[in-house]
């Protein structure tokens, strides 16, 4: 792992907006704080949920970090402990909302003016979405729109939780491969 002044910089330049260094930052830290989000959940899909908002958070964050708070590895951790803490102290974490099958999931998604939406091109997310069939998309939407683990997916669908892992895995290849074509 990087020194604490090498995850500062690279913190530094992620609040800037660098992408690539966001991606470093991620690729340093992701294990680690994976690590501290697991022994608090003790629930390896739900821990990767938390660690997806974990690192929104740090990239929304980024560019209020200061190297005199303290070293970038302990920054980091709390965010991601405080963080876990406070999405086991909401109800709506352990027992998800229900929703009508009605709710228009595109609807959730950021719109342009968002901030979440500098990270993606919404209207090419919606369009590779619209090439998913169901009930692949909604899981993916559940998933990744309104935090779902894949063990509240399995009991939502009625199917194993191994059937879900693949459906999520064949329909994110599927969007990778959709953006791609797009960029």
């Amino acid at each position: 792992m990087r020194s604490n002044d090498e995850l500062a910089d690279l913190i530094v330049a992620a609040g800037g907006g660098d992408r690539g260094a966001f991606r470093a930052l991620y690729d340093e830290t992701s294990a680690k704080l994976f690590e501290i989000i697991l022994r608090i959940i003790r629930n390896r899909s739900s821990a990767e949920d938390v660690l997806q908002d974990v690192y929104l958070r740090i990239w929304r964050g980024a560019a209020s970090y200061s190297r005199e708070t303290g070293p970038a590895l302990a920054w980091l951790s709390s965010i991601a402990r405080n963080r876990t803490i406070d999405l086991l102290r909401q109800k709506s974490f352990a027992a998800p909302p229900v929703y009508d099958d009605g709710v228009d999931w595109y609807e959730k998604i950021p719109s342009p003016g968002d901030p979440e939406a500098d990270l993606i091109d919404v209207a090419a997310l919606r369009r590779c979405l619209g090439a998913i069939e169901e009930p692949y998309r909604s899981c993916v939407l559940l998933a990744y729109y309104e935090g779902y683990s894949r063990d509240e997916l399995a009991a939502r669908a009625g199917k194993p939780v191994n059937t879900i892992k693949t459906w999520l895995r064949r329909s994110l290849l599927s969007l990778k491969a959709c953006l791609e074509q797009t960029s």
